[in-house]
């Protein structure tokens, strides 16, 4: 923004001062939410600490995860997760091998799984590895992703589960203490 507001500097007139203020008000903005990323990281790491351990899980991803699964203790299982989550698979009835992709589900956790599994592949690492490991067997890209995403849901939910259950550990030592 200051290489921006430099050239923004060599300009005279109306335009150059409307600008000016709209650089200056971009900057407000940035700063503004800058603070609030960093209040949404603050309750994510009292919350569930341990999705941000995940690659390619960000700030927000993990915001939309546990404000829409709304606490991973209503799920029996990682399968009842995936169907609420849209990442579970649908069997075609027919002679196929083939699954056909779940219109249903959560379509914001859906969206943030597939948004960690995009990051995984693109910066590298064991997502970029089991997606070549499925290609090279047959699969296409995107059925790879798909099943990517179930995979990294799965890991999700353990997750969430474990954070439920050290929060609670804590939240007893603290009562305990205070009695």
């Amino acid at each position: 923004m200051d290489e921006l507001a430099d050239r923004i500097m060599e300009f005279t007139g109306v335009v150059a001062q409307i600008a000016g203020e709209l650089l200056q008000r971009c900057r407000q903005m940035t700063r503004r939410i800058d603070d609030l990323e960093q209040q949404i990281r603050d309750r994510i790491r009292v919350l569930a600490p341990s999705l941000l351990t995940i690659p390619g899980c960000g700030v927000l991803s993990a915001a939309v995860i546990i404000g829409e699964t709304a606490g991973a203790h209503r799920f029996r299982s990682k399968d009842a997760y995936a169907k609420f989550n849209g990442t579970a698979p649908i069997p075609v009835w027919s002679a196929h091998e083939r699954v056909r992709r779940g219109r249903g589900g959560n379509r914001a956790v859906n969206a943030a799984l597939h948004a960690i599994a995009i990051t995984q592949v693109a910066r590298g690492g064991a997502g970029k590895d089991y997606v070549a490991k499925l290609q090279a067997a047959g699969k296409t890209r995107r059925e790879a992703l798909r099943l990517l995403r179930r995979r990294i849901s799965d890991r999700v939910f353990r997750v969430l589960r474990a954070d439920v259950c050290t929060l609670e550990n804590a939240s007893n030592a603290t009562f305990s203490a205070a009695a």
